[in-house]
């Protein structure tokens, strides 16, 4: 993974997210992945925080925009590591949150964790 790859996936995984066009959201991931944030449970998607596929992606991200209709982020830093990129960046309920993208051959995100501030 280079800068300038890095750079470029958070620019436009932001702009994706910010455009609420699931689409291009997805267009991100692999279709079997490992997808775990805490805000699974939250929105009652299911109980372990982890999606496999990216079918059940797709609805848990639509359950996402549709509770939070003005959903905008803002990226305020990407770090850059092996076949990884961590985006640091103020996602829903202004919460800061970090994510990190490891990436398969084809430069789509089949291992993402998902880390949010308590504030």
């Amino acid at each position: 993974m280079t800068t300038k790859q890095a750079k470029q996936f958070a620019e436009e995984w932001i702009a994706a997210w910010n455009s609420h066009d699931l689409n291009r959201i997805l267009s991100h991931y692999a279709d079997t992945l490992e997808f775990h944030s805490p805000l699974i449970p939250l929105l009652q998607f299911n109980t372990t925080g982890t999606i496999t596929n990216k079918m059940d992606l797709e609805q848990y991200f639509t359950i996402g925009l549709t509770k939070y209709p003005d959903l905008q982020f803002e990226l305020h830093h990407y770090f850059v590591g092996v076949h990884t990129v961590v985006l640091y960046y103020t996602s829903v309920n202004e919460k800061l949150a970090a994510e990190v993208f490891e990436f398969n051959a084809l430069g789509q995100a089949v291992r993402i964790h998902c880390n949010y501030s308590d504030q």
